[in-house]
Parts: structure tokens; sequence; C-alpha cells
């Protein structure tokens, strides 16, 4: 039986010839996060649940047994309380580099997830924006805690001392991954790094890159996906500088347009007065729902 890691292996490289016709793929180097991959089995008297599979299955309502890993717990009650014909598929066990272990598992039933949500005929536009994490398309907010400038100071410090402690292993000729100090410092700066630091609260700060509002709207998708919901997105051209109620756009006929200061604006012409990022939102409501016709 071929294992779990030389069919993920060959099943990346077939992959990798169907859209790249040169070249090899360069592979990451080896650092402190680490993942494997694994995959439960049935056997042919072997009911179709997740506790009677072998290689991983679940004990109970709180321990999950995993190859190489043993018996460990998991949040999984709320799940085993919901649905019992369950069928566990790939499990994918990853150590992050501040030594916190996740477990991202296949999961596959004869019957849905989730309940099926009633139709609601209702829209929402988002803008997301800095001033705050996002406005939308009914004027409601969700504020931005700014949380990168309330650390930064903290792991501007823990990143001088990580260094320090890196020069002085080099030193004494010691490696990295034997010197406790130096170790013991790192997890504390990665733990200030983690991204899920930041996204935890579901507002990003003005200096994350344009992963994070990604790693957002992927989200979002996902989760329209697994309700039955729409979700588009749109081109955010002109969604700031255009007013929503008679469509001018700032920046033509002599009138200037917005700048990120401009948080409130009035429109010359029709004097309507404007929320700047609500204003966005109620445009981007309108392009979404032009493109779904």
């Amino acid at each position: 039986m071929i294992s779990t890691a030389k069919q993920t292996y060959q099943n990346a490289w077939n992959m990798y010839k169907k859209v790249h016709t040169a070249g090899t793929p360069k592979f990451h180097k080896k650092g402190y996060a680490e993942k494997y991959q694994t995959s439960a089995h049935y056997g042919k008297e072997a009911k179709m649940n997740v506790f009677d599979a072998t290689g991983v299955k679940f004990l109970d309502m709180q321990y999950i047994q995993l190859p190489k890993l043993g018996r460990i717990s998991g949040s999984h009650r709320e799940l085993l309380y919901r649905k019992q014909d369950i069928k566990i598929g790939t499990v994918t066990i990853s150590k992050t580099i501040d030594d916190k272990y996740f477990i991202s598992m296949q999961l596959g039933s004869d019957t849905p997830f989730v309940e099926k949500k009633r139709v609601t005929n209702s829209q929402i536009g988002i803008d997301l924006n800095n001033d705050n994490f996002l406005t939308d398309s009914t004027g409601y907010q969700i504020a931005n805690p700014r949380y990168y400038r309330t650390i930064k100071g903290k792991l501007a410090r823990a990143q001088r001392k990580l260094s320090r402690r890196q020069l002085r292993a080099k030193k004494d000729g010691r490696n990295l991954r034997n010197a406790k100090n130096y170790q013991k410092q790192r997890l504390v700066v990665s733990e200030n790094l983690r991204g899920k630091n930041i996204l935890k609260n579901h507002a990003l700060a003005m200096s994350i890159s344009d992963v994070g509002w990604r790693t957002f709207l992927q989200m979002l998708e996902y989760k329209a996906n697994l309700y039955g919901r729409t979700f588009v997105t749109v081109d955010p051209k002109n969604t700031t500088q255009m007013c929503f109620d008679c469509g001018f756009i700032m920046g033509k006929n002599d009138t200037s347009k917005l700048t990120l200061a401009d948080r409130k604006w009035i429109r010359p012409s029709c004097h309507k007065r404007h929320i700047r990022d609500w204003n966005a939102a109620r445009n981007i409501l309108a392009k979404g729902l032009a493109k779904l016709a």
C-alpha cells in the first residue's frame, strides 16, 4: 500500500506538471514549523463513523488518537453530538513555530454538516478600510483595535533580545536548535507575530499586508458557500469617490478627489452629506447586484 506521504508527494508533482510546462519548483527551507499527513482506514467490518477507524480515530468526546502523537485532547464535542455518520479522510497535523499543534481533518458524511438556511432575499455590501476594519451598506461598523500598534514596542524589545541570544550561541559554537535560551526567546517572538492574534477579533491593523485581506475574504466566501449564500467581489474603482445618490464622481468637473483624511464629504451639486466608508459600501452593494443581474 502506498504511504500517505508518498501519495501526497506524487499528487503534488502531477498537479505541478499540469500547470507548469518547464522548470522545477523551489522547495521550502527546513524551519521550525512542521507538518505531516496521515489517513484513517476502515476495515470491511468497520462502521463508517469516527470511532471505528484505524490510524486516526476519535476515542471519546474529548480525545483523538493520532499516529506518532498518540492520544491528544481536542474540541470536537459539538460535532459529535450533532452527527454520528461521519467518516474521517485525510488528516493534516501541523506544529507552528511557537510549538502549538493543529489538526485539520477531511470529513465525509451522507447527510449535510449544516442545516439549510432559509432564503432571506437580503443583500449587504462591505467596504474594507484602514480607519475601521469594515463598514457595511447599512452603516454598521467594526472597529479596528490596531493590535499591531499596541504590541510593536514589546515585539521590538523581544526581537533585540532574540538577536543577542543568537549571537551568543553562535559565539559559543552552539547549534541554535540546542540553545535553550534562544529557543525560549524565539517562542515569545513567534507568539507575538502569529497571524491569528491579529485576525482573531476579525480586525486588522493598518500595517497588515494584502494577504490578511485575502484571508478575510476567503473566510467570507467559504461561509457563504457553506450556508447557501452568494458571495461576489467587485472592482473597487470609484466606489469611494462616487456619490451613491446621484452618481457623480469626485475629481471631475473641477472638483478634487477625496483623500484618506476626508472621512465625511458633501456632494457639490446635490449637496448630499456622505460618510465616506458607508457611501463606499453602498456603491459596492450596487456593483455586486449589477454583477449578479
